[in-house]
């Protein structure tokens, strides 16, 4: 048998021994949902994160076997024993008191659970204290119920990777079908929350990582203007695009969820006639005609705007668009290297490595647990890139700024005076394919990501069983207006689904 044959073959057999998952009584429960059960009395944080924590053994460790969550946090259920006390003697910190979330593995958090970026060499490394992020989600009431699988290092180790694959984690599945992958590099995270593996979830973006997986998991997921929300503690790529943002079934708790991170109540935003005398523009240009069926959807979901009231303009091209890929491929390798020897040199003696260098030997040392599928490439690249002084590196950052904003976002929404921006976010999930990398189609996240404004996906269908997602985008700290949107499409369309853990797609 041929090695590609028996990959699959193996994949198949994984996907379908396995019984039906048993039923989940808060399946697809929204946030409001929970808080409401949980001040009734019928939940508690305690029984809600029990609830949580056996869906999570049943399966995404047993049964289809996600491999969404690399590690469970031991203290979840004493933190919501905690919070149920405090919720009888002082109420409720707010909408997230005793609510499960999973957050990413690159993401600090100063208790038990390990932050690894899905990489052997971070193994054992264990934060001194949270990351911005996770001292935000405490303070809410939260409850960390453990970390999500990522795409190794969020996907900057190798030119051909796979999506979801970790050295420590292995590969997570798709929960609409299991050979097929959950793109990433918030791989875990998008296959998690669709899942209904906990309530809501964390993952991080610098290009394409919280929205792709959003849209190929069938789930909301909001990239936020860069800065919005803070990334201390977030083992880095790039100072000038990363961010972490919420993935959530729902718009709504998208919205509260990212309400929580940054202080800001986005729930007044949410209209549902916000589509009514909006200028939505399509970008068509190199974002339309990857594939067919995802055309057809975003077709469908243009007319289902325009049917709520919303002004089409079509075309509305990017005039820039796929001219400053190369720019941001020059900022994102100075910036990993700068970035992440910064992150690691602080971890501190125990750590195993302290420098990029440091990763890239490990990395060689322990080819066959790191490195049995693909390289790295990309680290090796960084590694030669000189300080962030360099002229290449500012003349690149200067290029991706001039032609990702002022020739490019802005200039088409000032021009033809829209409101937001869509496009198709992805095509359907590919199949996971570990000895060839991924078989991406094609997306828009890059003049969002490279610009650093704010951008949400949101369900628009299915293709063969498959989840498509639409992209609303546009200006800066435009999220109010840009969740508006989003959730006016969304409750006028309704296209979420649970998965159903299929083996392969509906062909």
């Amino acid at each position: 048998m041929q090695r590609r044959e028996f990959l699959y073959a193996a994949l198949g057999a994984a996907a379908t021994a396995w019984a039906a998952p048993p039923s989940f009584e808060i399946e697809e429960a929204s946030l409001t949902d929970l808080l409401k059960r949980m001040g009734e009395g019928s939940l508690t944080a305690q029984s809600l994160t029990q609830r949580y924590l056996e869906r999570i053994e049943a399966i995404d460790k047993h049964g289809p076997a996600l491999n969404a969550v690399i590690e469970i946090n031991t203290d979840a259920m004493s933190i919501a024993a905690a919070l149920d006390a405090e919720r009888k003697s002082k109420g409720v910190r707010g909408p997230l008191h005793g609510i499960p979330i999973l957050i990413k593995d690159n993401i600090d958090t100063a208790d038990r659970m390990m932050t690894t970026a899905g990489s052997l060499a971070l193994e054992g490394s264990i934060a001194q204290r949270d990351a911005a992020v996770a001292e935000k989600l405490r303070a809410a009431g939260a409850v960390l119920l453990g970390k999500t699988n990522l795409s190794e290092w969020a996907n900057f180790r190798s030119s051909h990777s796979t999506s979801g694959w970790s050295g420590r984690g292995g590969q997570t599945r798709n929960p609409y079908a299991l050979d097929r992958n959950p793109c990433g590099s918030s791989s875990g995270s998008g296959a998690a929350v669709s899942a209904n593996l906990c309530a809501v979830a964390i993952g991080t973006e610098t290009d394409g990582s919280i929205v792709c997986p959003s849209s190929t998991n069938g789930i909301v997921g909001i990239k936020p203007t860069l800065g919005l929300v803070p990334t201390t503690g977030i083992i880095p790529i790039s100072h000038s695009q990363d961010t972490a943002g919420p993935m959530a079934r729902t718009v709504t708790d998208a919205a509260i969820l990212l309400g929580a991170l940054t202080g800001t109540d986005y729930t007044r935003s949410l209209d549902a006639s916000g589509l009514r005398g909006a200028r939505i523009g399509v970008a068509r240009k190199k974002f339309f005609g990857f594939q067919e069926k995802t055309d057809e959807l975003i077709e469908a979901a243009l007319r289902d705007m325009k049917g709520q009231g919303a002004e089409i303009v079509d075309p509305a091209d990017i005039p820039t668009a796929g001219e400053f890929d190369d720019a941001e491929l020059q900022v994102l390798l100075y910036e990993f290297k700068t970035d992440l020897n910064a992150y690691l040199g602080a971890l501190g003696p125990r750590a195993q490595v302290h420098s990029m260098q440091d990763v890239i030997d490990f990395n060689e040392k322990h080819r066959d647990k790191e490195m049995p599928y693909f390289g790295q490439d990309l680290m090796i690249k960084a590694q030669a890139k000189g300080p962030l002084t360099s002229k290449e590196y500012l003349d690149a950052l200067k290029k991706d700024h001039k032609l990702s904003r002022d020739q490019g976002i802005d200039a088409v929404m000032r021009k033809l005076r829209l409101d937001a921006l869509v496009a198709p976010t992805a095509g359907p999930g590919w199949c996971t394919d570990l000895i060839n990398g991924d078989h991406i189609a094609g997306g828009s996240s890059t003049p969002a990501a490279v610009a650093g404004y704010p951008n949400i996906n949101v369900p628009a269908g299915f293709a063969w069983g498959m989840p498509v997602g639409i992209s609303f985008f546009g200006a800066a700290k435009t999220e109010p207006l840009l969740i508006k949107l989003a959730y006016a499409y969304e409750q006028a369309t309704r296209h979420r689904k649970a998965p159903a853990f299929r083996a392969t797609a509906e062909l």
